[in-house]
């Protein structure tokens, strides 16, 4: 990985956009985007997508999609002690919440802020064991004395959370630790694609970006999908690893290559795009592993939106997603990103027929 390829990975992942809050992702994707692309088109929602043309008019409309937004929080309560009561944006484990650091974004700018958690010392001499917490247990503070102090600096229901984490290499360089690579390894792979293909000509209209607000129920994907008219979709997102266990037969193992999803709830992928995803894999020598998930991508959401297109989701495996700390492979990232590429070159009239053909 290059000193290019790693900044970009720190921007994105330490740039901080929940569900419905994406402006700062957005205005970054929009701007490194621009020069690899003919024109950008953004959605009602706030979806970007470059599309690099081709003359030939059957030439099939390919989207490459990943998603802008990471899970957070939403102010729903201001109480009298100054701190504050949450609703989630996206799937969090309680467990996971407590004691950590985040920021808060108000109209009047930008407060740091941590969850509660109960000290032990409380806990002593009362007959009380620790217990889990749920969502609703646990408080924000961001060090206001009371409920007017927090109005005063701009606090009010509807401001986001969102987790704050610098991202790092681990010690032997080849993973590494950060927030959000559900879904920012989209993005940045996206981004990385766009500049190896800037001067190579592909088979297809090529359309390449991200949706919002995917993780409160892939609602970016259907607007994106009708507004660009793409033939087939990919998503390019995160998966949730399940590798770190002494016993074997675990869904997404690090290091292992590109996640090949042939199943999850919402989505069952295609046998004949299946079939073109193995081939193009085995052809250009790109690692693989299969997946089948237990949730969906923004694939369920551009399947149903425009004529059943079929569509599939392409990415990775990372261990502990949607929490502050998620653990990823450099490999495997890298070979995500080969396979995008291979894809893109490869996806043709004639390939994209065998794929809706009887």
């Amino acid at each position: 990985m290059n000193d290019k390829t790693w900044a970009r990975i720190k921007k994105y992942t330490e740039h901080q956009g929940t569900s419905g809050q994406e402006h700062l992702v957005r205005q970054a994707l929009h701007q490194d985007m621009q020069p690899l692309v003919d024109e950008i088109h953004q959605d009602g929602l706030g979806g970007i997508f470059g599309v690099k043309n081709n003359k030939q008019i059957d030439a099939p409309r390919v989207m490459f999609a990943a998603h802008m937004d990471e899970v957070g929080f939403i102010v729903t309560d201001i109480l009298p002690a100054g701190t504050f009561k949450v609703a989630t944006i996206g799937g969090w484990n309680p467990v996971v919440i407590s004691s950590q650091r985040f920021t808060l974004f108000t109209s009047k700018g930008t407060c740091p802020v941590v969850s509660s958690s109960v000290s032990p010392h409380l806990l002593r001499g009362t007959g009380h064991a620790s217990q889990l917490p749920t969502i609703d247990d646990i408080l924000f503070d961001g060090g206001f004395v009371d409920h007017d102090e927090a109005w005063a600096y701009g606090v009010r229901p509807g401001d986001f959370i969102v987790p704050e984490v610098k991202t790092i290499l681990t010690a032997n360089k080849k993973r590494v630790i950060s927030k959000a690579w559900d879904n920012r390894f989209g993005v940045v792979t996206i981004l990385e694609a766009l500049e190896a293909l800037i001067n190579e000509p592909t088979p297809n209209t090529l359309i390449m970006g991200a949706n919002v607000q995917e993780e409160v129920g892939l609602r970016g994907a259907h607007g994106a999908v009708n507004l660009l008219k793409s033939d087939i979709f990919f998503a390019v997102d995160s998966s949730a690893a399940d590798d770190n266990a002494e016993s074997q037969g675990h869904q997404g193992v690090l290091d292992q290559g590109t996640l090949l999803r042939v199943f999850d709830p919402t989505v069952v992928t295609p046998l004949r795009l299946r079939e073109f995803l193995l081939s193009v894999a085995e052809d250009n020598h790109i690692p693989y592993q299969y997946f089948v998930s237990k949730g969906g991508t923004d694939a369920a959401a551009a399947q149903t939106a425009r004529n059943e297109i079929p569509s599939v989701a392409l990415g990775v495996a990372s261990r502990y997603i949607h929490t502050h700390q998620t653990v990823w492979s450099i490999a495997d990232f890298e070979a995500t990103k080969a396979f995008v590429i291979a894809i893109a070159k490869s996806l043709d009239n004639t390939n994209l027929q065998t794929i809706i053909g009887d």
